[in-house]
């Protein structure tokens, strides 16, 4: 008589085999909507000429260059860790030098700093690892702590406000500004002059701790694919014949069709 407890093939398939597998587990994160106001915004010494001079600033947009991030354990709280997060956005200014006139676009640099404090458990190993080398020996990987890894994932800004304010002495960089970030807006940043122009930033983030587990999940199968590939011989006639008539940017949507049901602009609108 079969034992009952032996699967058949078809059963372990329709349930997957167990494997292991080694990945990145998050084990504990936060999202944030931030209104960053007032921002300085750091230009070359040629566009601090411009700011110095100008009749009125307006903002153009924002973009996220970078981030520098840092943890700590936090003291007494097993488990927990703060982490330091600088956010470097690139900022388009169009700064008008007199009345009825076409501005004059300005790129500048400003930053804005956050913590927050997560979970990421804990680990008292060293992670050792190596990589091929064609050829020769191995070269062994530095050693990891056994701190969490933390992960910042942030949405491109949007540029809510911009005003311009006599510089005094509060407006000074705070952090050493990398030199590929000093490249993207013109390699060198003013500290002088006699005006500063001060962004308004909406910045979505994710912020998650992690760490490299061993994990048991069911497998199915190898990802197999399906699909042929398939190379393009058409004439460049024939491919834009198969595309849509472009009918939005003809007739654009009204503000019903866009979902926006109110008027809320800047800083205090409820998400």
């Amino acid at each position: 008589m079969p034992d009952n407890n032996i699967e058949s093939a078809a059963e372990k398939r329709s349930y997957g085999e167990p494997v292991c597998i080694d990945a990145r587990r998050v084990y504990d994160s936060c999202g944030d909507k931030d209104c960053l106001s007032d921002l300085p915004v750091f230009v070359s010494p040629t566009s601090q000429e411009l700011i110095d001079n100008a009749v009125s600033v307006r903002i153009r947009s924002a973009d996220v260059l970078n981030t520098m991030i840092d943890i700590e354990p936090v003291p007494f709280n097993r488990g927990f860790y703060s982490i330091d997060i600088t956010f470097f956005f690139s900022v388009i200014l169009d700064v008008f030098s007199s009345p009825n006139t076409s501005p004059t676009q300005v790129t500048g640099l400003c930053m804005s700093d956050k913590k927050v404090i997560l979970y990421g458990s804990e680990g008292n190993v060293r992670v050792f690892s190596s990589d091929m080398a064609l050829d020769e020996y191995d070269s062994q990987n530095m050693p990891a702590r056994s701190l969490p890894t933390a992960n910042v994932q942030v949405a491109k800004p949007i540029a809510l406000a911009v005003r311009l304010s006599d510089r005094g002495c509060r407006y000074k960089l705070r952090h050493k500004v990398p030199a590929s970030l000093l490249n993207a807006v013109g390699g060198e940043l003013s500290e002088n002059g006699e005006r500063v122009a001060l962004a308004t930033l909406g910045v979505f983030s994710i912020v998650q701790l992690m760490r490299s587990v061993q994990m048991l999940i069911p497998s199915y199968d190898f990802c197999i694919p399906e699909k042929h590939c398939e190379g393009s011989t058409d004439s460049p006639c024939e491919m834009f014949s198969r595309l849509d008539f472009p009918t939005d940017e003809f007739f654009p949507p009204n503000v019903a069709d866009t979902g926006g049901d109110n008027n809320c602009c800047g800083c205090g609108c409820d998400a």
